[in-house]
């Protein structure tokens, strides 16, 4: 009696569209445990929602009060959306989605670049900081005993070991896994729909959520802090409203165009972004941050706390920090140029391999 044999595995398409059979490691485990872990990433950012809002009550009853209502909400409202997203992304990790496989890979990159700049950060500035912030202290309240010197060296290095460990070694395994061919393989096999994500090349389809995201972040800036660089000066109250409610809509624009890979939208974006670079380097450059925050209802004391932080008493380092992010972004974007084609032109028609998630362009 003959056995029966397995089936053969499904056929999957290479870049010219020809079926070729490969063989894979199923990643079903590792999608399972990396979805767990991004869950409870997500419930800890849940967390920080009722904290904040302790914070909110506590702070009021702390000489100088706490910081405006709008502030308090729009940290909310990002706890909640973190929180929101990394739960769907881990169920999606789960049930090895070929979406979730695409976002986790985008999230994995967006995420290392801004735990690495943010990791930088806090090793150069929190030593001045917390220093700046005991000699105020010291001031006010005389009788106080100093803080010894070990003290400090010990608080700073948990700081900085802690985003170390969460802002650049997690980040760091996410992409390590998601990069992967076998777990690539594993979520198209297991989901062999095409998917929202197949339609656009996830270099683009980054830019594009990115934009989407600022444009739902600017109308939340409107209503809660409205507060917006603007060419040597701070716009706050219904100005700097009317500008980020205007700015939302632009980056909506561009987040669909970009999605779609039209090439004016490739354009516009360039020079709608330079333009906002450009503001915001020339306002840290000339204006009077504090001054700005005093028109938003910050206490005296909160601003006198602030201006011991130098990133809040003098524009420079925003200013630096917004040219090295400039540069970044050019470079970023002349990368993508490339996804772009010309309506007019027939290759523009014709799809290519970053189209299609097995191709190697497909990958961040």
């Amino acid at each position: 009696m003959e056995l029966p044999q397995d089936p053969a595995p499904p056929a999957v398409t290479n870049s010219a569209g020809v079926p070729e059979f490969t063989s894979y490691k199923d990643r079903s485990t590792g999608l399972t445990i990396y979805g767990i872990v991004e869950i409870i990433l997500g419930a800890l950012a849940a967390l920080m929602i009722p904290m904040m809002l302790l914070g909110a009550v506590f702070s009021r009853k702390i000489a100088g009060g706490g910081m405006p209502a709008g502030s308090y909400v729009s940290g909310i409202c990002t706890y909640a959306f973190a929180a929101a997203l990394l739960v769907t992304l881990g169920i999606g990790s789960i049930r090895a989605q070929r979406w979730a496989w695409a976002l986790n890979l985008i999230l994995s990159w967006i995420w290392l670049i801004v735990g690495v700049v943010a990791t930088v950060a806090m090793s150069v500035f929190m030593p001045t900081i917390f220093a700046a912030s005991f000699r105020q202290s010291a001031v006010q309240t005389p009788n106080a005993p100093p803080m010894p010197t070990g003290v400090l060296a010990v608080v700073l290095t948990i700081v900085i070991v802690f985003f170390s460990i969460f802002f650049v070694l997690l980040p760091i395994a996410f992409l390590i896994f998601f990069r992967r061919k076998d777990v690539e393989e594993t979520c198209k096999r297991r989901d062999p729909v095409e998917r929202w994500t197949d339609l656009c090349p996830l270099p683009v389809l980054a830019i594009s959520l990115m934009l989407g995201f600022s444009a739902v972040y600017y109308l939340l800036m409107a209503v809660t802090t409205p507060f917006i660089p603007f060419f040597g000066k701070y716009l706050t109250g219904l100005a700097a409203a009317a500008a980020l409610v205007a700015m939302s809509g632009i980056d909506a624009f561009l987040a669909i165009s970009l999605y779609r890979l039209r090439l004016a939208g490739w354009w516009i974006a360039v020079c709608v972004l330079s333009l906002k670079m450009i503001s915001a380097v020339i306002t840290f450059g000339r204006a009077d941050l504090l001054q700005a925050y005093s028109k938003m209802g910050w206490s005296e004391k909160q601003l006198q706390q602030m201006s011991t932080n130098p990133a809040f008493r003098s524009g420079t380092i925003m200013l630096w920090w917004s040219v090295v992010f400039m540069v970044l972004f050019f470079g970023y974007m002349i990368w993508i140029k490339r996804y772009f084609r010309d309506p007019a032109s027939p290759s523009a028609m014709e799809p290519e391999g970053p189209y299609l998630p097995s191709s190697g362009g497909a990958a961040v």
